[in-house]
């Protein structure tokens, strides 16, 4: 049951978030005030113009000076890996774009800082709000975080911390920054949900490596709750229930039991390989978006990174980061996994993603526009730069590079030539790579999948980005609800198309893995057995259930279900078939809720 803001709270009142952070919390609510704060913006006279830059900056050097004491305050070992974030959100406060816009804004418009903030700040968030990538686009909250806390030293208003919070509560606010999280009491602050938010946010992430229950998005939740209300929170399902009857309180007691159990049971599997009870080794690796998150992927039991995302470097400045920067970053990644390898994603920007410097034409379809390896063949410095990085990462130790969106040989080529002239260079310059360093591709449309048998002798490995390969498989943009419906994994002409890159790979000797959503569902990874992929990337906290179920299951038993799947029409029939021939495998792999 939903309820609006002027709804009386009755028993059992049923709210549908996002599950940020999974696990199952049963206690009160402890309501916090972090609504935004308004900015209120007038006009000023020339001779205030100068006292208002004044007033912006001292706020910017006392939110570095906020931040600074976040940072030294953080003991907890599981957040030491994080303190990144409160680092970007410094760099955010250096930015020269956030800075010359606002005072510009003051001089120019004659308005107030808190106005010109204002202005700036929405400039950026309508930046953001373009993006469809989920993960880039949440980058927008380190934006609203760092703004907000800019607005609230402007006009000195002050913040309760989460640090005082002395019960142990379920915290409900309209959101949370990364520094609240970091502030927070494991001992008391047992869960949080918040009106605003979204899975990839830094809070959320924040929230998985602490192990507390969070979930986002429920967009009046602060309206409706008062201070000490009874409430459960299903973090796995996105769930919130307030005023529980005893009988759903008793059900999700239970849930909670067996969530933690089966939690308990997966420790045992994190350190084993990946390997089928018939000896079929599978390397199952982590997607990391931002390198604080390499952490988690190795407690995970994670034989190295099967997608880093570069993105992230891109984000949030005036100009891209050069060779050096982008070194250090690469390299932090490569050293901290050591002996495992670390496949690098060159940039895929463009069309939907924003890179401020480059200023690209408004697309009508940006999903098929100039984006991934299209734009990097297009801005060659931009692209030299990444390579020369990359390759001096290799170096120090075991990297992998991989090209995204890659449609056909002549793209391969291209990309061949571009890496041939930066090892040049720097064979010139006497820098030292990893001559022999792995090239592969994505395989994410599909021409690819058309031409896999004559891409696959040009690579050294293929990586399936399932989540494209599908949306254009189907022609189906996923985030369009009127037809989300008919994105469709287990469709016939994706498990065709699966097949395909496969046989492919396996006919050129080379090694195949899948790095898209696809990866991490344990219901399907029998049939990706069956398909011969040799390495599964995915999100960290799948990674030990995915080998639990691998080191329970023939390789042979995939390839014999597969033959069965391949004879149904439909994508519903080829999901009621697995689902109840898993079920009815494997009944104790598939009856514990979280799975």
């Amino acid at each position: 049951m939903m309820a609006s803001a002027k709804t009386e709270i009755v028993q059992d009142t049923f709210l549908i978030g996002i599950g940020a952070s999974p696990g199952i919390a049963i206690g009160e609510i402890f309501l916090v005030n972090r609504t935004r704060t308004a900015a209120v913006e007038r006009r000023i006279a020339p001779y205030e113009v100068q006292g208002e830059i004044e007033a912006f900056f001292e706020a910017v050097e006392l939110s570095k000076k906020q931040l600074e004491e976040v940072k030294s305050g953080v003991t907890d070992r599981q957040l030491v890996e994080h303190l990144y974030i409160i680092d970007t959100h410094l760099l955010i406060l250096d930015d020269q774009m956030l800075l010359e816009s606002t005072v510009g804004m003051i001089r120019e418009k004659l308005v107030n800082a808190e106005g010109a903030l204002k202005r700036t700040l929405k400039k950026f968030r309508e930046v953001f709000d373009k993006i469809e990538d989920e993960y880039l686009r949440e980058r927008r909250s380190d934006i609203d975080s760092v703004g907000d806390r800019l607005l609230r030293n402007l006009v000195g208003a002050s913040q309760q911390s989460l640090a005082e919070v002395d019960r142990k509560a379920i915290i409900a606010a309209h959101d949370l920054s990364p520094a609240d999280t970091m502030q927070m009491d494991k001992e008391q602050i047992i869960a949080f949900v918040t009106d605003v938010g979204g899975r990839t946010s830094h809070t959320a992430i924040l929230a998985r490596s602490l192990g507390i229950p969070a979930v986002v998005g429920l967009e009046s939740v602060t309206t409706m709750v008062r201070d000490r209300m009874p409430a459960i929170i299903d973090g796995t399902h996105g769930t919130l229930v307030l005023n529980p009857s005893p009988e759903t309180f008793r059900e999700y007691l239970k849930k909670k039991q067996q969530y933690e159990y089966f939690e308990k049971e997966l420790l045992a599997y994190r350190e084993l390989p990946g390997q089928t009870l018939d000896g079929f080794h599978v390397s199952l690796r982590g997607n990391v978006e931002l390198p604080e998150e390499v952490a988690l992927a190795q407690t995970q039991g994670a034989e190295g990174i099967g997608l880093f995302r570069s993105e992230f470097l891109f984000l949030n400045r005036s100009v891209p980061p050069d060779e050096e920067e982008q070194l250090a970053v690469y390299r932090g990644i490569i050293e901290k996994m050591a002996p495992h390898p670390v496949t690098i994603r060159t940039l895929d920007v463009g069309g939907d993603k924003f890179v401020p410097e480059i200023n690209l034409a408004d697309e009508a379809n940006p999903a098929m526009g100039l984006r991934a390896i299209r734009f990097s063949l297009k801005e060659r410095t931009l692209f030299h730069v990444q390579l020369r990085a990359i390759l001096r990462a290799s170096a120090f130790g075991q990297v992998r590079i991989m090209f995204p969106m890659i449609s056909g040989m002549a793209e391969i080529h291209e990309c061949k030539r571009c890496l041939a002239r930066a090892m040049d260079e720097l064979r010139q310059e006497q820098v030292l790579f990893d001559e022999e360093l792995p090239v592969g591709i994505m395989i994410e449309t599909p021409s690819a999948a058309l031409v896999a048998d004559l891409l696959a002798p040009e690579v050294d490995f293929f990586s399936v980005g399932t989540n494209d390969l599908i949306q254009y498989c189907l022609a189906v943009d996923r985030g369009n609800e009127h037809v989300a419906y008919l994105y469709e994994p287990l469709h016939p002409a994706i498990l065709r198309a699966l097949q395909m890159i496969c046989t492919a790979a396996k006919n050129a000797g080379i090694k195949v893995g899948m790095c898209g959503e696809m990866a991490a569902e344990p219901l399907y990874s029998l049939i990706l057995l069956g398909l011969g992929f040799d390495e599964l990337s995915m999100n960290a906290p799948g990674i030990p259930r995915v080998k639990r179920l691998l080191r329970q299951v023939r390789r042979e038993d995939g390839v014999q279900l597969l033959g069965q799947l391949f004879k149904l029409g439909t994508a519903q029939e080829v999901s009621a078939f697995l689902e109840a021939q898993m079920k009815q495998r494997y009944p104790d792999l598939f009856k514990a809720p979280s799975i």
